[in-house]
């Protein structure tokens, strides 16, 4: 599958589950980790856990493979490895102590809706 349809449909499994702030960076030109950084926040431990498992049964049902995941026990920021994205799923207060778009931010691309045409990812 192309880079570009697994990030319509890790959006897509996101958005399904209510992600909120979801932001796309995009770091291809800067590590050779990864091409995008997905960056969701839950509500709650139960919400982020939620996301980050429909993440990850997407990546079942279309035969992909699933590098890694970590943090589902605790559920304050869960890390999502598909190899050319990396889905990171926080709550608020884990997002805004790390702030991986500060971090990344010259790469940073805000998604507006998947079925918003316009937008840019």
């Amino acid at each position: 599958m192309h880079v570009d349809e697994l990030k319509k449909l890790v959006i897509n499994a996101l958005e399904d589950l209510k992600a909120q702030n979801l932001v796309i960076l995009d770091v291809k030109g800067t590590t050779s980790v990864t091409d995008y950084m997905i960056i969701a926040s839950g509500t709650s431990s139960r919400q982020v856990m939620a996301l980050a498992r429909n993440v990850q049964d997407l990546t079942k049902e279309h035969n992909l493979k699933l590098l890694g995941i970590e943090g589902l026990d605790s559920g304050e920021w869960v890390l999502v490895d598909l190899g050319d994205i990396l889905v990171h799923v926080m709550q608020p207060q884990t997002r805004e102590f790390y702030d991986l778009e500060k971090l990344w931010g010259e790469y940073a691309t805000p998604a507006v809706s998947e079925l918003d045409k316009t937008a840019t990812y």
